[in-house]
C-alpha cells in the first residue's frame, strides 16, 4: 500500500517549490468551518493567501489537529468573515458582491441552485475572477466493471450526487473559470462522516467487524490533508480551468484490508480481529446505515491531478488512519462521546449464529497514551482565554 518514501519526498519537495511561487490571492471560501473546509482554510492561510469566509456563522471554529494555539490565533485573526445564508441571493449579492476576489472555493454547494446566486454575486464584485474551484464528488461516476474511474468516465445522472453534475454544467455554461475536484471517501481527524469510526469503534469494543459481500471490494480513501493541498494547488494553474480532477490516496484497499489497516492503526494485531461477511440483501436495516462504504468497487485514477496540479498524496492508508485514530477517535473515547450503536451488527451476527458480544469496557490500546501526551506547544492560559473570546465574536 506504500510507495517508496523517497519518491513521495521528492514529489512533495517539487510541489512545495511550485506552489511557493504563486503570489498571494484574495480568496473567498464558502463554508470553511467543518472538516475539509477547515483544513483548506488552514492550508490557504499558511500559504499567505488573504482568506474571506462566507457562511452562516453557526459552527464554532476549532484548531485542526497539530495546529498550535498561536497558529490558530493567527489564522482566526487573519481572516475576514462574512456572515450570511448562501441560499439567500439578495444577501449574497449584498455581501459577496461588494468585494473583489481572485479565487472562490465552493465547498458545500450540492445543487446548481445553491451555486447560481454565488456566480451572480461574483459577477458583480469579481468580474476578473481567476478561478472558481468546486467541491464535487467521485460519486458522480456510473458504476462500472472497468476500474479505476478516470475523469472522462460516464457519469450517473440518477446518483445522489447528480446536483454536483448539474453544477459543473452550469459553471461551464456561465463561462466561469471553473475547476471541479472529485474526491472519493474523505477521511481524517474531525471527520463528521463516521467512516473510519465504524471500524475503530468495533475494534475498540473487541467486536467482530461486519463486512458486506466477500470482503474483496476495492475502495478509494483520500486523507483530508492531501485533499486540502490538492485544492489549494489549483491556484495559479490556468491550465486546470474547465477540468475535473479525481483525488484520493495512492492506492485502493479492500474492505477486509481496511479492517486490518484500522486494527494496525489502533495498535492491535490485524489478524486478531474477526471479520463476518454478510449479504446486505438478506437484511432490512430500516433507515440505519449498516456499513459506511458502497458494497462495490469504487476508486479513481489520480494521474491527472498529479500532473496538472503538481500534487502527490503524502498519506498512505495506515498513516492516515493512525492520524484519525490518535487525533479523533481516542479523544471521543476519553470524552465518552461514541454512539455505541451495534444494532445492525447484532442482527447480522444473530443470523450467522453468533452471540452478540458483551459490551467491552477496556480502553483502546493507545487512548490513554494519546490523551496523556504532552501538547506540541504549551497552552498559555491567557492566550486560551483570548482565543475563546475571539472565536465567540468573529461571527457577530
Amino acid at each position: 500500500m506504500i510507495r517508496a518514501g523517497l519518491l513521495l519526498a521528492l514529489a512533495g519537495s517539487a510541489a512545495a517549490l511550485s506552489t511557493s511561487a504563486v503570489a498571494p490571492k484574495k480568496v473567498l471560501l464558502i463554508g470553511g468551518t467543518r472538516f475539509s473546509g477547515a483544513y483548506l482554510w488552514k492550508e490557504l492561510h499558511d500559504r499567505g493567501h488573504e482568506v474571506t469566509l462566507y457562511n452562516r456563522g453557526k459552527t464554532k471554529i476549532v484548531p485542526v489537529p497539530g495546529e498550535t494555539p498561536r497558529d490558530f490565533e493567527a489564522r482566526v485573526k487573519g481572516t475576514r468573515y462574512l456572515v450570511g445564508d448562501r441560499k439567500n441571493a439578495n444577501e449574497l449579492m449584498e455581501k459577496v458582491g461588494s468585494h473583489s476576489f481572485d479565487v472562490c472555493y465552493d465547498m458545500n454547494g450540492r445543487e446548481a441552485a445553491d451555486t447560481e446566486p454565488l456566480v451572480a454575486a461574483l459577477g458583480k464584485g469579481s468580474p476578473m475572477l481567476e478561478h472558481f474551484v468546486y467541491m464535487s464528488s467521485a460519486g458522480v461516476y456510473l458504476k462500472s466493471e472497468k476500474m479505476p474511474h478516470v475523469e472522462g468516465d460516464e457519469v450517473d445522472y440518477s446518483s445522489r450526487h447528480k446536483g454536483k453534475l448539474a453544477t459543473e454544467e452550469m459553471l461551464a455554461a456561465r463561462g466561469m473559470p471553473w475547476t471541479s475536484i472529485r474526491p472519493t471517501y474523505i477521511y481524517g481527524a474531525q471527520n463528521y462522516n463516521p467512516l473510519e469510526q465504524y471500524f475503530f469503534e468495533r475494534i475498540h469494543a473487541n467486536r467482530p467487524v461486519c463486512v458486506p459481500g466477500y470482503g474483496g471490494h476495492l475502495t478509494g480513501l483520500g486523507h483530508v490533508k492531501d485533499l486540502a493541498v490538492a485544492m489549494a494547488n489549483v491556484i495559479g494553474k490556468p491550465a486546470a480551468v474547465g477540468k475535473v480532477y479525481n483525488v484520493q490516496d495512492d492506492v485502493a484497499i479492500s474492505f477486509d484490508g481496511l479492517v486490518k489497516a484500522c486494527a494496525a492503526a489502533a495498535g492491535k494485531d490485524p489478524e486478531s480481529v474477526e471479520i463476518v461477511h454478510y449479504d446486505p440483501k438478506e437484511f432490512n436495516f430500516g433507515n440505519k446505515k449498516a456499513f459506511p462504504l458502497r458494497p462495490q468497487h469504487f476508486w479513481t485514477d489520480i494521474e491527472a491531478a498529479r500532473k496538472d496540479l503538481d500534487w502527490e498524496p503524502t498519506f498512505d492508508t495506515v498513516k492516515g488512519l493512525k492520524d484519525a485514530y490518535e487525533n479523533d477517535f481516542c479523544i471521543k473515547v476519553n470524552e465518552g462521546s461514541l454512539p455505541g450503536d451495534f444494532e445492525c451488527d447484532d442482527m447480522i451476527l444473530a443470523a450467522a449464529g453468533k452471540a452478540a458480544p458483551k459490551a467491552a469496557a477496556a480502553a483502546a490500546p493507545a487512548a490513554a497514551a494519546v490523551a496523556a501526551a504532552a501538547p506540541a506547544e504549551p497552552v498559555d492560559p491567557a492566550l486560551a482565554a483570548q482565543l475563546s473570546k475571539l472565536i465567540d465574536i468573529v461571527f457577530e
